[in-house]
C-alpha cells in the first residue's frame, strides 16, 4: 500500500534520540528543556516570528492559543466546517461559541466574504485554517479583523513550509498554531508549535503548558500540562532541519500528478492562487458534477489498487452529531465539497514510478465511473 502519508525518520532522528537518552534529561518541569528551547528558537527562525512556544500536540497548541487570546465563554469565533475537528472542539471547550462559514469551493479554504458576513456584536476571533498545506486568504480576514477589532488565531497544522505573500503562513495573524503529527510535513510523533510577536501573549502560553507556573509551585494562572519532552523536541529539530527538502519533494511529486491527470475533463486539481506557496500536505483533487457514491468507487477502486487515497473530510464538522446544535449559516459549497473530493499520495517516499501508477489508476477508474 502507498500511504497518504508517512513519516520520514532516518538515522539522523534516531541518534538525536538516544543522544536525549543517553543525557537523563527527558523533560523539564516547566516545560523548557534546553532541546525543547534550541527546537523553539529554530522554528521561531523558520516561521519569522519573533516567539515560539512548544506543546505536546497540535490541539494542545490551539487550546493554549485561544486562550491566551482571552477567548471567553459567550465569544464567537467564525471558523470553517470543512476541516479537522480540533479546530471547533477547542472553541467549545472555552465555552465560546463556534460560527461555521462556507469555502471557496477552489481553494477548500474559509472565503473572507463569507468570513464577514457573519461577523456580530458577539464575535471576538477569526480562526482561519491552511488546508490541506494552502495558505488562506488572511491578509484579506487581517482587514475584517482590524474593521471590527477582531483576533486571527491561524491553523496551520498543515502548512508547514507553505509561504503566503513572501512570508511564511502566519504573517497575518496575531497567533499560529503548527502541528507535528506524524503525518504532517515534519514530525515529532505527537506535538505542536505556537507562534507570535506579540509578547504579552507569549508569556501567557509559557505559563499556561506548566499549570500556570512562572517558577515551581507558584501557579499565577490557570493552566495545563502541555510539556513537550526533549525526545520530541529533539526528533524536531532534525525534521526542521530536513523540512525544505521534503517539502520541494512533495512539489515535486505534486507537479508530475497534475501533469498526468491535467487533460481528465472530470477532475478538478489543485490551484495555487497568486502569491501563494503551496505546501502540499494533501493532493486532492475532486470528482465534478459527481455524487458522493461515485467519488466512494473511485476511492475503494485506488485502495484495491494499493494507493492509499483517503477523503479529507467525509464529515464537515457543522453535520457531526455534537456540533450541529451550533449549525447557524447554510453551507452548500462545504457539504458539496464533502461529497466530492479525494486526496493522493505525494509524501517523499513516494517515488515518481509510483506517481505514474497513481495517475494511470486515477484515469483508469473514471473511465469505468463514465462508463456505468
Amino acid at each position: 500500500m502507498i500511504p497518504i502519508n508517512a513519516p520520514q525518520i532516518g538515522e539522523e532522528e534516531i541518534e538525536a534520540v538516544v543522544k536525549v537518552m543517553r543525557s537523563g534529561v527527558l523533560t523539564d518541569k516547566l516545560g523548557a528543556g534546553p532541546v525543547v528551547t534550541k527546537f523553539e528558537e529554530a522554528f521561531a527562525k523558520f516561521a519569522e516570528a519573533k516567539h515560539a512556544i512548544a506543546v505536546n500536540t497540535g490541539t494542545a497548541a490551539l487550546h493554549s492559543a485561544i486562550v491566551a487570546a482571552e477567548l471567553k465563554s459567550g465569544d464567537e469565533v467564525i471558523l470553517p466546517s470543512f476541516t479537522f475537528v480540533s479546530t471547533a472542539e477547542v472553541v467549545v471547550m472555552t465555552g465560546a461559541k463556534p460560527v461555521f462559514v462556507d469555502i471557496n469551493p477552489e481553494t477548500y479554504n474559509v472565503s473572507p466574504e463569507e468570513v464577514e458576513k457573519a461577523v456580530t456584536k458577539r464575535t471576538k476571533m477569526i480562526f482561519p485554517v491552511d488546508l490541506y498545506g494552502l495558505p488562506a486568504d488572511t491578509q484579506q480576514m487581517r482587514e475584517i479583523a482590524d474593521k471590527h477589532g477582531l483576533v486571527i488565531v491561524e491553523d496551520a497544522a498543515q502548512a508547514h513550509g507553505a509561504g503566503y505573500k513572501g512570508k511564511p503562513v502566519g504573517a497575518f495573524a496575531d497567533v499560529t498554531c503548527w502541528s507535528f503529527y506524524a503525518s504532517k510535513n515534519m514530525t515529532t510523533g505527537e506535538g505542536g508549535m505556537i507562534t507570535t510577536n506579540d509578547d504579552e501573549i507569549a508569556e501567557k502560553l509559557r505559563l499556561m503548558r506548566s499549570h500556570g507556573e512562572r517558577e515551581e509551585y507558584q501557579s499565577v494562572m490557570l493552566g495545563h500540562n502541555y510539556h513537550m519532552s526533549e525526545i520530541q523536541a529533539a526528533i524536531g529539530c532534525v525534521q526542521l532541519e530536513k523540512l525544505p527538502k521534503f517539502v520541494a519533494k512533495r512539489r515535486e511529486n505534486a507537479e508530475r500528478l497534475t501533469s498526468k491527470l491535467r487533460k481528465e475533463p472530470k477532475l478538478q486539481l489543485p490551484i495555487k492562487p497568486k502569491g501563494c506557496k503551496h505546501g502540499w500536505y494533501l493532493y486532492t483533487v475532486r470528482l465534478k458534477d459527481a455524487k458522493k457514491r461515485q467519488r466512494d468507487r473511485v476511492v475503494e477502486g485506488l485502495r484495491k489498487k494499493g494507493i492509499g487515497a483517503g477523503v479529507y473530510y467525509v464529515n464537515p464538522i457543522h453535520l457531526m452529531p455534537y456540533y450541529s446544535k451550533f449549525s447557524k449559516h447554510k453551507l452548500p459549497e462545504t457539504e458539496k465539497a464533502s461529497q466530492q473530493v479525494f486526496s493522493l499520495p505525494v509524501h517523499p517516499g513516494v517515488t515518481a514510478e509510483q506517481i505514474d501508477f497513481i495517475g494511470k489508476s486515477v484515469l483508469h477508474l473514471l473511465k469505468q465511473v463514465r462508463q456505468s
